[in-house]
């Protein structure tokens, strides 16, 4: 499946103004979910590959995405595994591993756009939010508002916004 993803990741610094905020917009909680990513060795220019594994979420997911702080648009392409443990294990021994993410992701819904509070092992608290356009309903300008608009409510400065992705933060530790 195909998904048209525009999206922004910022340091978590009020959790009290956006859970408020996510009441005052009647967001609905999907749930708490533990999700192991495993980022996958892949050629450069060839997008991003990764295993996310977790009780609500399980999926394949390849994406290409710019790192840049402000809202990003990514294409993505999801797969739903029926056997998560297999597939790793084959991607494992073909492309090798790249860098794993082990986080604690609390998922919300507003309409289109979902909002994770994330508590990032070795990095810390962060949250996103994703306008997602599943079904070519939305421009590319609506979902960047939509985006922008949420970073507002929920009081997010541009100084908090994150370039790059969990994956790469961890690679930089890594390489220090």
């Amino acid at each position: 499946m195909k998904v048209k993803i525009v999206e922004i990741k910022a340091v978590l610094r009020d959790l009290d103004k956006i859970k408020l905020e996510l009441a005052k917009q009647n967001a609905v909680l999907k749930g708490i979910d533990r999700q192991v990513d495993t980022y996958f060795q892949l050629a450069e220019g060839k997008g991003r590959l990764k295993l996310r594994e977790g009780e609500i979420e399980n999926n394949l997911i390849h994406y290409n995405r710019p790192n840049q702080a402000e809202s990003k648009l990514s294409e993505v392409t999801l797969y739903k595994p029926n056997e998560a443990e297999t597939l790793k294990q084959v991607l494992e021994n073909a492309l090798g591993t790249k860098v794993v993410v082990d986080k604690k992701r609390e998922i919300h819904f507003i309409r289109n756009i979902k909002i994770h509070i994330d508590k990032v092992k070795q990095l810390g608290e962060f949250v996103e939010i994703e306008a997602i356009d599943e079904k070519n309903e939305f421009t590319e300008f609506e979902l960047r508002e939509q985006c922008e608009q949420l970073m507002v409510d929920f009081g997010i400065e541009k100084k908090d916004l994150c370039k790059v992705s969990y994956s790469d933060m961890l690679l930089s530790i890594s390489a220090r």
